[in-house]
Parts: structure tokens; sequence; C-alpha cells
């Protein structure tokens, strides 16, 4: 069997190493090894098993991924440099029609349909709490979106100060304004719009111990007369705004409740109101990952850009902005990477039983392929911001060109 698992393995990855100058080498079960690119590769993946020859020759690079979680392959160098492999040579796309079938099986099992689901989905990933994340994230904001490497950014901090800075510009946020956050995480954004501008937020958000911390944090620092902090899911309704902000809401929407998770955007909001939508999108309409969905993010599903506008213009949104900012998360995720794997030994203390090797490499798995993802030059995953109104603007009451997001100006 080793003989037949190698040679099935050798194929796939001598396909690879023909659609990629990238650099890799791979040994098999058998023990010979298939060296591929041009110069000295830098990572070597071990196929250990039989079976993990099988299970890459079966299910492409979910099956490759998976024998690498059970232990039964081990990567020796740069990771980084073998999941640029990856998605230069298209491995990323690989899964073929077993995967498509578990994948459609998953999204009928964990889609955000029901009251509860959403909640169990989200404490999947949001509920390893406020003490993991500060391991990985920027303080004090904990921010858990995509960064904005403005000219002023030096770190992933200031880079978050310039996203939620960018946000405010583009929403027109003014003092005493009430803003609604929907799905406000570790409530960044609620905090620096009222501290910077002297805004009233109400945050979202389903995830237990997330809207725990932010409810602490606020009686901290004494700021309950500006916020309010809801656990709920973002489509009960909780009044209507003068300003909208959804930052990471969309992509846990769900297959069937983009509309549904829209029309609580449009009906929170006044007429005449502005409102942001940040979120990571497809451009035309692709399959979510099987990876993502099952070990990272279940009930996650990744729109097209078109599906969301179709639902804004049908729930009375008027489209002002559409920004890509695709590149700027590679950087984020870089800096996610880097203080994760510098924090890992106070994070595995924290639990050995959970924060374990099979943790490890499938956080280290999701935080570098995403980077690897949104910085590779075939990638067709974005990262949208789009601005949009409650029905349609005009001259009076919104300005005509784009200067107010970029004007020179001291941030408060």
């Amino acid at each position: 069997m080793k003989g037949v698992a190698s040679a099935l393995a050798r194929r796939v990855v001598e396909s690879v190493g023909a659609a990629t100058p990238l650099p890799f080498r791979v040994v098999l079960p058998d023990g010979s090894d298939v060296v591929c690119g041009t110069g000295e590769p830098t990572a070597t993946a071990h196929v250990k098993t039989v079976g993990a020859g099988l299970r890459t020759a079966l299910y492409g690079h979910v099956g490759f991924l998976e024998a690498y979680f059970d232990g039964d392959i081990d990567i020796d160098g740069d990771l980084r440099e073998l999941m640029a492999v990856g998605f230069d040579s298209g491995f990323d796309d690989s899964a073929g029609l077993l995967v498509g079938i578990r994948n459609r099986w998953h999204g009928l099992r964990f889609n955000n349909r029901t009251n509860a689901t959403p909640k169990e989905n989200a404490r999947f990933h949001y509920g390893l709490g406020p003490t993991f994340y500060s391991k990985m994230l920027d303080e004090p904001y904990l921010m858990y979106t995509c960064a904005y490497y403005d000219e002023t950014a030096r770190t992933v901090g200031d880079a978050q100060v310039a996203k939620m800075e960018h946000v405010a510009r583009k929403v027109r946020l003014a003092p005493g304004e009430r803003v609604i956050d929907m799905g406000c995480g570790f409530g960044g954004f609620m905090f620096y719009a009222a501290e910077r501008h002297g805004a009233h937020v109400t945050g979202v958000n389903t995830t237990t111990e997330q809207a725990e911390f932010v409810k602490a944090k606020i009686a901290e620092k004494g700021l309950q007369d500006q916020l309010t902090m809801h656990e709920a899911d973002v489509r009960e309704g909780f009044g209507v705004y003068d300003k909208v902000v959804s930052i990471g809401v969309l992509e846990h929407a769900g297959r069937h409740q983009l509309r549904e998770v829209i029309r609580a955007h449009a009906a929170a909001l006044k007429p005449g109101g502005l409102g942001i939508i940040h979120f990571i999108g497809h451009v035309a309409d692709r399959e979510t990952d099987f990876f993502i969905r099952k070990y990272i993010f279940p009930g996650g599903w990744i729109p097209s850009l078109s599906k969301a506008l179709d639902a804004m213009e049908a729930e009375g949104l008027e489209v002002l902005d559409v920004e890509n900012l695709r590149r700027h998360y590679a950087l984020t995720l870089d800096a996610w990477t880097d203080k994760f794997e510098a924090n890992w030994d106070a994070i595995r203390a924290m639990d050995p039983n959970h924060f374990d090797e099979r943790f490890w490499r499938i956080w280290r798995t999701y935080l570098i392929g995403c980077a690897e993802m949104f910085r590779s030059s075939k990638s067709q995953t974005n990262l949208f911001q789009i601005v949009f109104s409650k029905g349609n603007v005009d001259y009076k009451n919104y300005p005509m060109t784009r200067e107010h997001m970029y004007r020179d100006a001291e941030r408060n």
C-alpha cells in the first residue's frame, strides 16, 4: 500500500509543482521525495502514512490539511511558503466532488436559520474569550477584523485605529449621534466612537463571552450613559439610529440568511442616515472553503459582492461607495500570526487540553493560510467596505467627492 499511496500522492505533488515556480519539497510514505519549483525549497512536507497519501489524493488540499492536523503529515520549515505554493498553483481549489458533498452537508447542519444555531456557531470561535484573543490581537481595542494601513500606521494597533477612523469618516460620524454597532465583537469601535467622537453607541453581539467583556468594560470606564450592550442576534431589532456600523458580520449571515441580515441593517437606519458594511466577499458566487467552515467558522459563508448589493437595493439602501481592502488584510493577519506564535506558550498554559498541538496546527494554518490568500495575486477573496444610505442622498446632505475620507486632519 505504501507504493500505491506514494504513487497517487506523487501525482498530486507533481501536478502542483507543474502549476507554480515556487519551490517546495515533499517526502512520500515510501521514503522517496519530490522537489519542485525554482530555487532551494524552504519548506518540506513529510507525508508519513499511507492514509495521509490517500487522503491527499482523494480530498486534495483538504485531505492534506486534515492529515497535517492529525499528525500524519509534518511540515519542516516555512509554512507560509507551502501556503503560497497552494494558492499560486490552484491547489487551494482542488477539493473535488467528495469535499463538495461534505461542504454541502456541513452547510445543512450548521446553517444560521434557527435562533440557537447562530449563537452556537459564533461561540465555537469567539467563545475562546478575551484572554485568549488578547494574546493575538492589538490592545486595548481587540479588533478582530481587517486593519487599515494608512501612512500613519506603524503597528497593527495603529492600523486598527486608522481603520476605525476611516469608518467614522465614511459615515460622517458626529458628536451626539446614535449609532448601532452590529456584531460589535469586543467593542473596539464602540469605545473608539464614544471616546474619540462623542457618539452614543449600542452594540449587539450573540457571543456571550464577548458581550460580557464589553459590559464589564463599559462599567469599568463609566460609560453607561454613552454605551449600551445587547447579547442578541442582530436580526432581533433594537430601534432606529442615525448611523449603522457593521464590521465583520455579513460573513456569518449564512447562504440563506443574507437578505434578512441586510434587512436588519436597513431597519436599524433612519431615513437619510448613513451606514457601512465591512465584510470578506467574493466578486462572483463561489463556494466557501470547507476547511474554514468546518474548523474555524461553522455556519460561516463568504457572500458575493453582487448578492450583497442586490439585497441592499431591495431593502431600500443606496450604495454610495465600495472599497476593496484585500491587501490590508494580509498585513493584519501577519501581525496576528506573529503575536499568536510569540504567545503560544502562554496560550497553551491557559488550557493544555484545549490548546494542544492540534489546535496549534489548525490555527497557524488558518492565520497563515488566510494571509497568503489575501496576498496572492490569484486570490478571488476580497475585503469590501460598502457605504450606504437609507434612501437616495442628494448634494445637500452628502459630499460630492471622497475628500472627507482622506483629508489631512488631526485625529481626535
